[in-house]
């Protein structure tokens, strides 16, 4: 009985989500139209409401970890649903994602992620994808301020695991900015595909930065492992058990 309450009222969470996300993106699109800076403040709105129903609703709260990033810096983040990116944009003072590319067509949300200043990414292209993504980041049309990657290229759910792209490695070269490792166990409470949102303590955690100057190889696997390391832990402490 529990349970059939709980998936009924993450139903009911999942669709005032959506219609939120409507509401938002009609309100502020001709503002955002005009101004960018009224595209991130809608999103803004968005991430805080989604929170907050999430505890509400649900009774999934959220907690960050460690210190905020701030100016010019690369987060490298463990992605394992929408609401970890919920979380981290939610934090951060000037964020843009880098997304594939078939995200920027999609209503409402490819309009917006274009006036952030997020990165449409083509991952089947490999090389080519790589060097448009460089050209993109570098160029005058991607806003200053927090670059967000996520470093295995889509959600990863907790126990899966999946090859750490080379990608990453590129752009903490070519950008000479600190890395930031980011951990998540939001995949416990909010899974990859499925209804049922669990209750508990969704968490971001920060993790020190990796200051330019490595090397690609010894950098990526650092970068896995502190990532990998502290997500384990995180999910452990949520009461996954790894298979």
């Amino acid at each position: 009985m529990k349970t059939a309450l709980q998936w009924v009222l993450s139903l009911l969470f999942i669709i005032q989500m959506y219609l939120a996300m409507l509401v938002l993106a009609i309100v502020f699109l001709i503002p955002m139209l005009l101004d960018k800076k009224y595209a991130s403040m809608a999103c803004k709105t968005y991430c805080r409401w989604v929170v907050f129903t999430a505890r509400v609703m649900v009774g999934l709260k959220s907690e960050i970890r460690g210190t905020v990033p701030t100016g010019e810096v690369m987060v490298a983040a463990k992605h394992q649903s929408f609401f970890d990116i919920i979380i981290i944009f939610g934090c951060l003072d000037s964020a843009r994602f880098i997304m594939k590319k078939e995200l920027m067509w999609a209503p409402i949300l490819g309009q917006y992620s274009y006036r952030l200043g997020c990165i449409p990414v083509d991952r089947g292209g490999r090389t080519e994808a790589v060097k448009k993504m460089l050209a993109d980041v570098q160029s005058g049309r991607a806003a200053p301020g927090q670059l967000c990657i996520y470093p295995q290229g889509t959600r990863v759910a907790p126990g899966d695991t999946l090859p750490y792209k080379k990608g990453t490695a590129i752009l903490y070269k070519t950008l000479n900015q600190p890395c930031v490792p980011t951990a998540v166990n939001v995949g416990v409470f909010w899974p990859k595909h499925g209804i049922m949102r669990k209750p508990g303590t969704a968490v971001v955690e920060f993790l020190d930065p990796i200051m330019p100057g490595m090397e690609e190889a010894p950098f990526m696997e650092l970068l896995e492992s502190q990532i990998e390391e502290k997500s384990n832990a995180l999910m452990a402490e949520a009461g996954f058990e790894q298979g």
